[in-house]
């Protein structure tokens, strides 16, 4: 096959040829977006799956059909160590100063710059990461109190009154919003739920890891009734089909139907590992239709790509602790492991590998589907584990 035309994209965020299994969604959230515009209710959405499922695609589609719409929105994504001020209050201002070009909304707008000049400069004595520029000057006792809390709500309702004038909504955008810490995330919620009671036209749509909606959960209790929590998971048999079927036929290409079940079955339907095996399988391809044996070679050159990035990425960020927690996970299979089983993988006690497994939440490599269970969140990570750490020696290391 000719690798120039090779349709699939195994990048990280990278979107398919067809986005496929997530057209119910998209409407969801456009219907939602909509009556937002119009004033009505409508509730946010955090949309929360393991890594490689495909989230950060689906929402940069929404996003891009928002734009087309025109809704005003932000792109944020969350990484860790900033804090989320300083990720928002840049996006905010580009947001308030092209609602400040539209002459129904300038005064709103520009009472929205002064907000966030107020509430920038009171709160970089707190955060110190905040970086943007002042094009106002605050005005006082508007969202300067110094309290991200009550600071944050003040702001945002500025915003959705500037969108409300200008007869648009705002939406938010934010990737991997498990990093936020949980004070943080408390203030978004409650100026989110400050922004339904006064039902603006401002509606967040967020993506991360499945511990999300348990930590929102935390961090206020009403954070469950105030949005939505799609899973977006693998695809199912059909949906994986056509990611894989209409790109192959948009080049002439088919591929028969033994070599689809197969590709599928090696890749669980994740969207991410698709797009890794159909990208390879093309390559060992040589003429239509693509065989059950142009897929097999491939398994070997797609596993060792995934292996190089999408694995070995995560797995260098690991501590040796870490790393010996997660290869006795791997021993017991894809889980999730109930902790004391994990224990006797090494063997330990429960309680002295608590803070590995605390860590391990923290910095997004495993998560807790119910209490006392753990989980992977990257998918097929153990049998990675395995093949990186083959022997028995981690088990006295």
């Amino acid at each position: 096959m000719d690798s120039i035309r090779n349709p699939f994209s195994p990048g990280a965020g990278t979107p398919p040829p067809e986005l496929a299994g997530r057209d119910a969604l998209r409407e969801v959230l456009h219907v939602a977006l909509e009556r937002a515009r119009l004033g009505r209710h409508a509730k946010s959405a955090m949309l929360v799956g393991l890594r490689g499922v495909g989230k950060t695609v689906l929402l940069d589609r929404v996003r891009a059909d928002a734009e087309a719409a025109g809704i005003h929105t932000l792109r944020i994504e969350a990484p860790e160590g900033r804090s989320l001020p300083a990720i928002l209050a840049p996006q905010l201002r580009q947001a308030l100063l092209r609602l400040s070009n539209i002459k129904s909304a300038k005064d709103y707008a520009v009472r929205g710059l002064r907000a966030l000049a107020g509430f920038a400069s009171k709160l970089n004595i707190k955060y110190q990461d905040i970086s943007v520029g002042f094009d106002y000057q605050p005005e006082p006792g508007l969202a300067d109190n110094g309290d991200l809390e009550h600071d944050l709500q003040a702001l945002f309702e500025q915003v959705g009154l500037a969108a409300k004038a200008a007869g648009t909504a705002v939406a938010i955008f934010i990737d991997e919003l498990q990093y936020v810490e949980e004070e943080q995330l408390a203030a978004l919620i409650t100026a989110m739920h400050r922004i339904e009671q006064k039902q603006l036209p401002v509606v967040l749509v967020g993506a991360g890891l499945p511990q999300l909606r348990g930590r929102m959960g935390n961090a206020k209790s009403y954070a469950e009734r105030l949005f939505n929590f799609p899973v977006i998971g693998p695809l199912s048999g059909p949906d994986a089909e056509r990611a894989i079927r209409v790109p192959l036929r948009n080049e002439k290409v088919e591929i028969d139907g033994r070599a689809l079940t197969r590709l599928i079955d090696l890749t669980h339907g994740y969207a991410y590992f698709l797009q890794q095996w159909g990208y390879h399988t093309w390559e060992q391809g040589a003429l239509s239709p693509l065989t059950i044996d142009d897929v097999e070679r491939a398994s070997g050159s797609a596993v060792a790509a995934l292996d190089e990035s999408f694995f070995r990425v995560r797995f260098d960020r690991l501590t040796p602790k870490e790393k010996r927690y997660l290869r006795a996970m791997a021993e017991l299979g894809a889980g999730p492991h109930r902790s004391g089983d994990i224990a006797q993988c090494y063997p330990a006690k429960v309680t002295s590998l608590a803070p590995t497994r605390s860590s391990l939440i923290a910095k997004g490599m495993v998560w807790s589907p119910n209490h006392g269970d753990t989980a992977f969140t990257v998918p097929m990570f153990d049998e990675f584990m395995k093949r990186i750490m083959p022997s028995d020696d981690w088990r006295s290391a």
